[in-house]
C-alpha cells in the first residue's frame, strides 16, 4: 500500500470529514475526522485499518463488541484502536465497518469484518497506536482524532 507523502495529501488539504494520513518519520500518522468525536474515532479505526488492507473489500461476515471506561477523549482514541487490533489480531479478522458510542466515561462499540482470506491484498501490519502526537479535538467543521500508529 502506498502512504500519501505528498504536501497535497496532508491534512490542510484534505476534507473536513473522514480519515487520512500524515507524515511521520518511522511509522504512519492517522488522522479521523468526523461532525461527531464518534465519528472521528470510526473514522480513525478505518484509517487504521485501511493500513492493512483496501477495507472496502472487506465482507460484513463476523463482528465484536467491546466496552471500556475513559474520561479522557485522547486516551480513549488510543484505547478504541488498541482494542480494536487486539481483536482482530486475537480472532484473525479484518474489520472495515465500525461503531462507537459514548455515555459519559463509558464507551460501547464494535467492529465487523472477516478472517483473512487470499483475496484480501496484505499492506503493512498495524502493531498499536501510540502517544505520539496524540490529539482529539473539537474544530470549527467537526472533530478530528489523530495519532501516530506502530507498523
Amino acid at each position: 500500500m502506498n502512504i500519501p507523502t505528498d504536501r497535497s495529501a496532508c491534512p490542510a488539504a484534505l476534507p473536513a470529514s473522514g480519515d487520512a494520513y500524515f507524515e511521520h518519520d518511522a511509522d504512519v500518522g492517522i488522522v479521523g475526522r468526523g461532525a461527531t468525536l464518534e465519528e472521528a474515532f470510526e473514522a480513525a479505526a478505518r484509517a487504521t485499518f485501511a493500513i492493512m488492507t483496501d477495507i472496502k473489500a472487506v465482507r460484513d461476515e463476523s463482528s465484536v463488541s467491546l466496552e471500556f471506561e475513559e474520561a479522557d477523549a485522547e486516551l480513549a482514541l488510543v484505547r478504541w484502536l488498541n482494542l480494536l487490533l487486539a481483536m482482530s489480531h486475537e480472532e484473525g479478522l479484518v474489520f472495515g465497518r465500525f461503531w462507537i458510542e459514548r455515555d459519559g466515561v463509558r464507551w460501547r462499540g464494535g467492529a465487523s469484518g472477516e478472517a483473512w482470506r487470499r483475496e484480501l491484498e496484505r499492506g503493512v501490519e498495524v502493531k498499536g497506536a501510540t502517544l505520539t502526537m496524540l490529539k482529539v479535538r473539537q474544530t470549527d467543521e467537526g472533530w478530528e482524532a489523530r495519532c501516530v500508529v506502530d507498523v
